[in-house]
């Protein structure tokens, strides 16, 4: 079992940075891969860049890539997902989630994720 809560959501301008923290509780986390997803107002959720867990392969959306890095800090059992050159279209709730897997590989559906944590509100302004 995982209890996930995520920090650091806010409200930004666009260029401009925010760092989110996934904090985990549970004696298994270094065997959860963990994504983050995000969800739009009117949109449905959609898969954001995620970290796997032993090989710490790293995946992203391409709407993301150069601009978003994910890690994680298993002894702290932590994940971040470090935002930058924000834009007014990265706006939305942003939830992290965690499946138990040892696999290098990724997994994009959020149906397969069975830990969630309960979303922090990202806001870029143009």
């Amino acid at each position: 079992q995982l209890q996930l809560v995520e920090s650091g959501g806010g409200l930004v301008q666009a260029g401009g940075s925010l760092r989110l923290s996934c904090a985990a509780s549970g004696r298994t986390f270094s065997e959860h891969a963990v994504t983050w997803f995000r969800q739009a107002p009117g949109k449905e959720r959609e898969f954001v860049s995620s970290i796997t867990s032993r090989t710490g392969n790293t995946y992203y959306t391409d709407s993301v890539k150069g601009r978003f890095t994910i890690s994680r800090d298993n002894a702290k059992k932590m994940v971040y997902l470090q935002m930058n050159n924000l834009k007014p279209q990265d706006t939305a709730v942003y939830y992290c989630a965690a499946l138990l897997s040892g696999s290098s590989a990724v997994f994009y559906g959020d149906y397969e994720y069975d830990y969630w944590g309960q979303g922090t509100q990202v806001t870029v302004s143009s």
